[in-house]
């Protein structure tokens, strides 16, 4: 049995953690092939006064009943996802492990029969909210997660990097760079409010 575990990640400030919390869940219990572990918040609790930790252990919840022949069909399609022609084929790109993921983008507003989505046209707070779930290493799952980014368009582009940072943290061990901070002068400053020329900027 594969115990995954569950990360969630919420970016904008109106989210409620109940959505991206079912979404983790539900991707962690497709990896199991439908085993659900109960979900907790710590690893480890460590007691005051002794300073000794007691360490979380998994325990499952459920044990849902489903035919292998369709798990197998989605995990295939979710790892195609971060293939080369995938929506997130970006996200799986020189990742030294496979993902099966899912993007998706959760509509805001109604937009009428005849009308076309154009971000452009409407105010931030109205566009699609981006999300992506996924699981990794796709053949002997250690992680399940999902991340929603409110009003963030597209969910491989705007969710999908997001995850594959967290992925690569937890599974490589591998610190997210530095993103340069953007300021008035022509060059970007870095994190600690330096300038950057060009060359020393910091890249994926």
């Amino acid at each position: 049995m594969v115990s995954c575990e569950t990360v969630i990640v919420g970016i904008g400030q109106g989210y409620t953690l109940v959505t991206p919390l079912q979404l983790a869940q539900a991707t962690a219990i497709l990896a199991n092939n439908g085993v659900a572990m109960k979900p907790h918040l710590v690893t480890q609790i460590q007691n005051a006064l002794s300073g000794k930790n007691q360490m979380i252990s998994p325990e499952v919840q459920d044990r849902i009943k489903l035919n292998p022949d369709n798990v197998e069909i989605v995990k295939r399609g979710m790892m195609d996802v971060t293939l080369p022609g995938g929506t997130a084929a970006s996200v799986g790109a020189n990742a030294g492990y496979a993902i099966a993921a899912k993007t998706g983008t959760a509509q805001v507003i109604g937009i009428k029969q005849n009308e076309k989505y154009n971000e452009h046209n409407i105010d931030e707070r109205h566009r699609d909210h981006a999300l992506f779930i996924a699981y990794a290493p796709a053949e002997d799952p250690k992680i399940a997660l999902a991340v929603i980014v409110e009003n963030g368009g597209h969910g491989g582009s705007a969710a999908g990097p997001i995850a594959r940072k967290v992925m690569d943290y937890y599974l490589l061990g591998k610190l997210p760079a530095v993103e340069p901070v953007k300021t008035n002068n022509k060059s970007p400053a870095n994190a600690i409010g330096t300038v950057t020329t060009p060359e020393e900027e910091l890249h994926d």
